[in-house]
């Protein structure tokens, strides 16, 4: 028996690490169980309460088994770095990372821990290119496999684009715009309702960064703008904070409204052309100095997506972006084989296949 762990650090990791649990669950040579750690919601502008029960309460009423301990595991799988390796033991640690577009925290995180052997699996040859441009490997392995978290849209029962719209009461035969800002940076306070008022001839869906709920790292309000507006614009929705999964939105879109996430990133592998609201870029930074992206935004999917850096061009960025260009697609599909190694729904199965023959050869985490 394959004893494994799935480490959900936050509720948004999720949507990278089910796809493989999925594809895990199938073997009846594995043993897995949950954990959660880290999510928390911010209350009266300065308590953290700890989402943990609430969240571990809800894998049980799926029907999963909540880990007593992080210790003990043959596997340990991760969304994001860890914080404490040590308190998994000797494991095979690996990082199916949720999420990173241009954003530097990925390499942030791992320069803070080059003694810890992460296996990590990446998405293709352009998050590959990243990690050795920054010199962060340590003593972690690549694999490059594809992105688990597009492999639904390849299997049986992933729900039609009619479907998906027609459950948020959403016209189907109207174009869909899908607003997904980030979480540092983030566009909120400079588009606020804007984005509604440019897509008054469209489905719009609001889905906000976890972050934007909770109140820990972003303020409430941006939510609370949100769910005032959409009660004045019938063509809009605002996707809840459980709604931790965006595949099926991105899925139903026929364009996204994004500034940094990587949500713009994995849009490209649905051949889709995304609208790119650019924030001042010499502006974003760590506390330390170091730049928040890793390019200018200015030039990430040039000649692809569209590029807009006002409010009040939004609604002429949004009709480019859905206007078909056969320039801008061919752009598109060039990006999207730099950016993603095989798009078959097969990237979770050799996540699966890469950690038994790891195990196979007695690979381990080495935590410092």
């Amino acid at each position: 028996m394959i004893r494994v762990l799935f480490e959900i650090g936050h509720l948004y990791h999720r949507a990278a690490l089910d796809p493989l649990y999925q594809v895990l669950r199938q073997d009846p040579r594995y043993d897995i169980a949950f954990a959660c750690s880290y999510d928390a919601e911010r209350r009266y502008g300065f308590w953290n309460r700890s989402l943990k029960p609430e969240l571990e309460a809800r894998l049980r009423a799926e029907g999963l088994t909540v880990a007593r301990d992080t210790r003990g595991f043959d596997v340990v799988i991760v969304g994001d770095t860890v914080r404490e390796p040590r308190r998994y033991g000797k494991t095979l640690l690996c990082f199916v990372n949720h999420g990173t577009g241009i954003k530097t925290i990925l390499y942030r995180h791992l320069r803070a821990q080059p003694t810890v052997r992460y296996q990590i699996f990446v998405e293709g040859d352009y998050r590959l290119d990243k990690i050795r441009q920054a010199g962060v490997q340590g003593a972690s392995t690549l694999h490059k496999v594809g992105l688990p978290k597009l492999d639904p849209l390849f299997w049986p029962g992933f729900p039609s684009r009619e479907t998906i719209l027609s459950r948020l009461g959403l016209d189907p035969a109207r174009p869909t715009v899908l607003f997904a800002p980030t979480y540092k940076p983030t566009c909120i306070d400079v588009v606020g309702e804007h984005i509604l008022e440019a897509t008054q001839d469209y489905n719009l869906i609001i889905k906000l960064h976890q972050y934007s709920w909770r109140g820990k790292y972003a303020p409430h309000w941006h939510h609370t703008l949100y769910e005032r507006a959409v009660g004045k614009y019938r063509h809009a929705v605002l996707l809840g904070v459980d709604a931790y999964n965006i595949l099926p939105y991105l899925y139903a879109a026929d364009t996204l409204v994004s500034e940094a996430s990587s949500t713009l990133f994995d849009f490209v592998a649905f051949d889709k052309i995304g609208v790119i609201f650019v924030l001042p870029h010499a502006a974003l930074r760590h506390h330390d100095g170091e730049p928040l992206l890793s390019e200018d935004p200015r030039q990430f999917l040039a000649g692809a997506c569209v590029h807009v850096d006002h409010p009040r061009d939004l609604r002429a960025a949004i009709a480019e972006a859905l206007r078909p260009d056969p320039a801008r697609l061919q752009a598109l599909r060039r990006y999207r084989d730099y950016f993603f190694y095989r798009l078959d729904g097969n990237a979770s199965l050799r996540v699966k296949q890469t950690i038994e023959r790891l195990l196979e050869e007695g690979g381990h985490a080495h935590c410092p």
